[in-house]
């Protein structure tokens, strides 16, 4: 009888740490959770009884308590969106991860998967907050305390995804016919990835992990094809119906906007990752769940 190999996820309550949860849980992987007292369970709600969850005041105890842990995946951040202070932010994305690092090497895990942004470190206190977890993770690995695997997540999106975010915003409104969209002039180029591929990526990685080079390791997680802002939008509106009006230009481009960012993929390939979803198809999929989303919700009013 093979024993299940053991996992432990940060951030599992949020988009992508939930998917990952569903994933791994389907791959056979024993499961174990680290969240904060007060995070909204929702997300995993359906599958929580199978999971081994820990609360992040206690960093040593899913070690202890679990005997071995194989892979932590880190994917807990605070991205700054609500006017938290810089230190609140250098909390989560640094100092609360390199605490995780000093009690997984203190009891043997050998391997950390982070999930790391591609925005310049000088963008935000996000970005920097990211960028300097990244580095300690560097440190570690160069002491050889533990096999660290950067990976720069590019933009994400998928259905019931957080509504401050781009992607969503967007997809929501065209849904929902608003009446115009105020929006840049687009001409910034992103690399759009759908969460079922990002999802892939991880456990391509982890699969293959024996693979990749000991010590640090730093991997793009993209599709490998970078569109225009403009691009992404027309085609939601394109695949909504929606007669929403695009106001390009309505806005200013942030102060250090990044004008391109593109994966490079060739090294996730070459591990056996595929991309599934071209932006049309992502799109397309992404669009059937948030109706069926929206569905679902406004039945359960008209029912309460």
């Amino acid at each position: 009888m093979t024993t299940a190999r053991t996992l432990l996820i940060t951030g599992a309550t949020g988009f992508l740490g939930s998917h990952l949860v569903r994933k791994f849980l389907n791959d056979g992987w024993d499961v174990a959770i680290l969240k904060r007292p007060a995070s909204n369970l929702n997300r995993i709600a359906d599958v929580l009884d199978r999971l081994h969850v820990f609360d992040v005041d206690s960093l040593n105890e899913p070690f202890v308590t679990l005997g071995h842990v194989d892979v932590v995946i880190h994917t807990a951040t605070n991205y700054g969106q609500y006017g938290e202070p810089t230190s609140s932010i250098f909390e989560a994305n640094t100092a609360f991860p390199l605490r995780l690092l000093e009690a997984l090497t203190r009891h043997g895990t050998g391997a950390v998967i982070n999930t790391d942004t591609v925005l310049d470190p000088m963008l935000n206190a996000y970005a920097l907050s990211k960028h300097q977890f990244k580095q300690w993770g560097q440190q570690f690995a160069r002491d050889g305390r533990c096999r660290f695997v950067n990976l720069r997540l590019e933009h994400m999106y998928g259905a019931g995804d957080d509504p401050t975010k781009f992607t969503t915003h967007v997809i929501r409104a065209c849904l929902d016919n608003a009446p115009e969209l105020r929006l840049t002039l687009g001409e910034q180029k992103r690399d759009f990835i759908h969460v079922d591929d990002a999802v892939d990526a991880y456990a391509v990685v982890i699969d293959r992990l024996l693979e990749l080079a000991p010590g640090f390791n730093e991997l793009d997680v993209g599709s490998g094809r970078a569109v225009t802002i403009r691009e992404f939008v027309e085609t939601v509106r394109c695949l909504t119906d929606a007669t929403t009006q695009l106001e390009f230009g309505a806005l200013p481009y942030r102060l250090n906007e990044p004008m391109f960012s593109q994966a490079n993929t060739t090294p996730l390939t070459t591990l056996g990752w595929t991309n599934h979803y071209d932006l049309a198809a992502g799109l397309a999929k992404t669009i059937k769940s948030e109706r069926s989303l929206a569905a679902r919700i406004n039945k359960n009013k008209e029912s309460a």
